[in-house]
């Protein structure tokens, strides 16, 4: 039984009914803060899905495709030698469930957490889904979180449990051990740990096998599809990151109405290279529940590929869909672009001819019209065919973007080679996706059509048909942990979740983002300004600069903060003094040659680059919709961004209110 307290609802009785886990628990509430409450399913009025696709718990999901496909290939690991270590979607279950009896000996209580630190890897995976039969939480924590930022997830989950990759993410833990009240167990996955009272991953197993299966049973039958099963925490680039509770029906269902949109996908056949951070909802949606959802085989690629290795696991593995955050899809178009000015004048030519082809043809599709011309087939099957296996996207089918916008003119150069990547947009609060492009449906500058059974409304539309994207469907989540007036500002009475962007949808119901609430610069002189897309426009216009951060907030003008390309520390990803190549080429060709970012601010940075970066912003100020979201000055900065230095969130987007005060001084210059 429920009981609502400020609109919020809060359960008061613990029993449950015992028809689990794919039961619908009675609930009175479209939401809760509550990590004990369950709450309604929402259905769209226009949505047809119900008989197709009943609510589905996380372990029912599992158990239907062991069922199915007990023998496909789940999860690939590469070892030392070289070898692939492969298990099958029913070892995959059995390991699962023996992690899951290891949680409920060790003392994981119903609705605490199993918090999980590490680069992915199929123990991430068992982790994750181990909790969740167990009845806890599965709780991702960044990586690259500091020792403070672990304590506030694991505190705040009230974690009975924490597993962690290696020593390096150990040491955190440790240093925060004293002070977590609910913890009863650390895990280590990788090697041997060599601190007292930490569990080796082997004799977590072996814990597994000493139990029966009488308790996690007792605990199956008392779990529900539309009760918290997952909590993923915001990036929390201002204050402390929010605990985003994610029902089972939640994931499985958003996980399998992606997998409809997107078509074709072929069970037991397709194969995903894991890489993006798992704490990530787009991540865990993909890497987990779609793959789990079509029985799909997971590579994991190596922890270094963010940093240059992911191209050769793609080119091992051979994947039939990718998905990539905007900077993994911005360094492939940098590398490209610099082998392609390495060729000859014919080879250039071919290669114009060819990117010509293809982005004509795909042009004809985003008009609806049928396109199948001889100079497109001839260049993809003999020119882009090269191109994808350089890659190892040739047997690819599915390009996907997500977690921020990408640049126009970056999609416009895939679609020329013949790699058609498609945006798709969500949050965390809405389990991952909610539009996604597909080749019937999309364009340069959209986010696609809204996924079928799924539902999106302007909020507070202005004249020019603009207002706030809101999203409503089974996949959207069920509350704050434990902040029940974030809950209301975020969830409506209706249930509609509001997402802070500015948007419109088109006739064809394409939907736009056109800025964001929270990031909306509002000029001294009350003009309402976007950043984002002004820094698109400006990178579009200037190739060799890495980064702008677009500054105006309650300022008298705009100004903007620039950064070049430079290498980056291979083993620590932080941005070097040293500039790429491409950028020393075009620093010569202004004839002002540096090969270092101090070279270039040495004494002030030479006046023929400074007006180099004044013509690309002019030719930006020249598309301003009025003079007030004109750029009036700009300071290259001293560094690149990136995530170690803190300016960049996890899934690389600006950490703005970071950068604002990190380059504070420079900024006050602009308006002294």
């Amino acid at each position: 039984m429920s009981v609502q307290m400020n609109g919020i609802s809060h359960d008061n009785n613990n029993k449950k009914p015992s028809n689990g886990p794919d039961q619908i628990i009675p609930a009175e509430n479209l939401y809760t803060a509550d990590p004990t409450g369950c709450v309604k399913i929402r259905m769209p009025n226009n949505s047809k899905d119900l008989s197709g696709n009943p609510p589905l718990s996380v372990p029912g999901l599992l158990k239907r495709t062991v069922s199915n496909y007990p023998d496909s290939i789940a999860l690939c690991t590469k070892l030392p030698d070289g070898k692939w270590h492969k298990i099958t979607y029913r070892e995959y279950q059995q390991q699962v469930r023996l992690v899951a009896k290891a949680f409920i000996a060790l003392g994981l209580e119903r609705y605490h957490s199993v918090c999980i630190l590490g680069f992915n890897s199929p123990e991430w995976f068992i982790s994750d889904l181990a909790a969740i039969h167990a009845g806890g939480f599965a709780a991702g924590i960044y990586t690259t979180n500091t020792a403070e930022a672990c304590f506030y997830c694991a505190e705040n989950s009230r974690a009975n449990i924490i597993v962690v990759q290696d020593s390096k993410q150990l040491e955190k833990i440790l240093s925060i051990k004293s002070r977590l009240p609910h913890l009863k167990a650390i895990i280590q996955y990788e090697g041997i740990p060599d601190k007292p009272d930490v569990l080796s991953w082997k004799r977590v197993l072996q814990i597994g096998r000493e139990q029966s299966d009488e308790k996690l049973e007792n605990v199956l039958k008392t779990m529900g599809a539309n009760e918290c099963c997952t909590l993923v925490y915001t990036s929390g680039t201002v204050g402390n990151p929010k605990a985003v509770m994610l029902t089972h029906d939640n994931l499985t269902w958003d996980a399998i109405a992606i997998g409809e949109r997107i078509g074709g996908l072929k069970d037991g056949m397709e194969s995903i290279v894991s890489y993006l951070p798992l704490s990530h909802v787009a991540a865990q949606v993909v890497d987990i529940y779609i793959t789990m959802s079509v029985a799909a085989s997971v590579h994991f690629a190596d922890p270094n590929a963010l940093k240059g290795s992911l191209v050769n696991t793609l080119k091992e593995v051979r994947p039939t869909r990718f998905l990539a955050v905007p900077r993994v899809w911005e360094k492939m178009h940098e590398k490209m672009m610099q082998i392609a000015a390495s060729g000859g004048i014919i080879q250039k030519m071919i290669a114009s001819w060819a990117k010509n082809n293809s982005l004509q043809h795909y042009m004809k599709k985003m008009n609806g019209v049928e396109s199948s011309t001889f100079g497109y087939s001839v260049a993809s099957s003999v020119i882009f065919k090269k191109i994808k296996e350089a890659l190892g996207l040739e047997r690819c089918k599915t390009f996907v973007s997500a977690a921020a916008p990408l640049a126009a003119d970056i999609k416009k150069y895939f679609f020329s080679i013949d790699l058609p990547i498609m945006e798709a947009f969500g949050m965390s609060e809405a389990a991952g996706a909610h539009t996604l492009g597909v080749l019937d449906a999309f364009g340069f500058d959209t986010i696609g059509p809204t996924i079928p059974g799924m539902q999106t409304k302007l909020h507070n539309k202005d004249a020019q048909g603009h207002g706030e994207i809101c999203m409503y469907g089974r996949h959207v989540f069920m509350g704050y942990l434990n902040e029940p007036e974030k809950t209301k500002d975020t969830l409506d009475e209706e249930g509609w979740l509001h997402s802070g962007d500015i948007g419109r949808i088109d006739e064809r119901g394409l939907v736009y983002i056109t800025g964001r609430l929270k990031e909306l610069l509002i000029t001294a002189g009350g003009e309402n300004v976007p950043p984002v897309p002004i820094e698109q426009l400006v990178k579009a216009e200037l190739q060799h600069v890495s980064n702008c951060v677009l500054i105006g907030d309650k300022r008298k003008f705009l100004s903007l903060l620039v950064t070049l390309k430079t290498e980056v520390d291979p083993d620590t990803a932080a941005p070097l003094d040293k500039l790429t190549p491409e950028v020393k080429d075009w620093l010569s060709s202004l004839g002002c040659p540096a090969s270092t970012i101090p070279e270039v601010l040495k004494a002030g940075p030479d006046p023929k680059l400074l007006q180099a970066i004044q013509g690309g912003i002019d030719r930006v100020n020249k598309q301003a919709t009025s003079n007030a979201q004109k750029i009036q000055k700009f300071a290259l900065l001293p560094k690149d961004f990136s995530i170690p230095t803190g300016e960049l969130g996890p899934t690389l987007k600006l950490k703005r209110n970071v950068i604002l005060e990190k380059y504070g001084d420079i900024i006050d210059r602009f308006y002294d």
